[in-house]
């Protein structure tokens, strides 16, 4: 079969001052990337070829990629906790919490919206997060703690909002509609990570699973750091605690908000049926 798509991955354009261990993460997933598309076709890259740590499906792009990832972990001497092999102990203190292809389904199709996403973890504690956007290389980074060079709008309610769903599902299509109802833009772009980065630079104003209970941890670990520098905020819907927990069964769905009260109103929202 003929590879996916011809043209190339670029390297993320990573901004100076990126924890080392983060930042070889972060090339060496779009390296693996850029390989998977030259090698593989659309159909082999979706193929299904084990079961993650979280229990779902694992295709094909995201073993490739992750497979670097966890190299590039070895060689820094850090923990990893990531999306599909689960935790990988290498005695540090610090553990890369990672998704190595945030909408792994889009970069099998060759839909250009996925992403690497890192947190470093230090005992258990977020101290820094990077986004980068694969198929572009652009990159948000954010230290806990440290000022950002981006911002969230600042909008507080959902109506007239310009906000990012998860596809509609049984559980929470009714919150679904009541929040597109209200909302004045609705997207489905299906990567959380990107989604959550778009909030955190003021392009949407909020991103949200409606009540599915579809998010794991890796997909919100780079939010909790980034969206809160530049003055947004990170929920559960039903209120449960987001917490850096090696158990990669738990879910939770999750709600990115330019403002708490937009976020607040979003659960309202979505719970409204409890």
């Amino acid at each position: 079969m003929s590879s996916m798509i011809p043209w190339p991955v670029p390297e993320p354009d990573l901004p100076i001052g990126v924890d080392a261990a983060l930042a070889e993460a972060a090339r060496a997933a779009s390296a693996a990337y850029a390989q998977a598309r030259r090698h593989y076709s659309r159909a082999e890259l979706a193929e299904e070829i084990a079961a993650g740590a979280d229990g779902t499906p694992t295709m094909r792009v995201d073993r490739i990629v992750e497979d670097a990832i966890a190299e590039a972990a070895h060689r820094h001497g850090v923990n990893l906790l990531s999306e599909e092999a689960g935790f990988v102990d290498n005695g540090s203190a610090v553990t890369l919490v990672v998704d190595p292809v945030d909408g792994s389904a889009n970069a099998a199709a060759g839909v250009p919206l996925c992403c690497f996403a890192g947190v470093v973890a230090v005992d258990g504690r977020a101290t820094e997060a990077l986004t980068t956007w694969l198929d572009t290389g652009r990159a948000w980074h954010a230290v806990t703690g440290e000022p950002v060079p981006f911002r969230t709008t600042g909008r507080t309610t959902v109506d007239g909002a310009a906000v990012n769903l998860l596809r509609p599902k049984p559980r929470g299509a009714r919150a679904w509609q009541r929040i597109a109802d209200r909302a004045g833009r609705v997207r489905i772009l299906s990567s959380t990570v990107l989604e959550a980065a778009f909030v955190a630079e003021g392009a949407i104003d909020a991103f949200c699973d409606p009540g599915s209970d579809t998010h794991r941890i890796v997909d919100l670990a780079t939010a909790l750091v980034t969206v809160p520098a530049a003055g947004g905020a990170v929920l559960d819907a039903r209120g449960r605690p987001l917490e850096l927990d090696p158990d990669l069964t738990r879910r939770w769905s999750g709600i990115v908000a330019a403002s708490l009260p937009l976020a607040e109103e979003l659960a309202e929202l979505i719970t409204r049926d409890a």
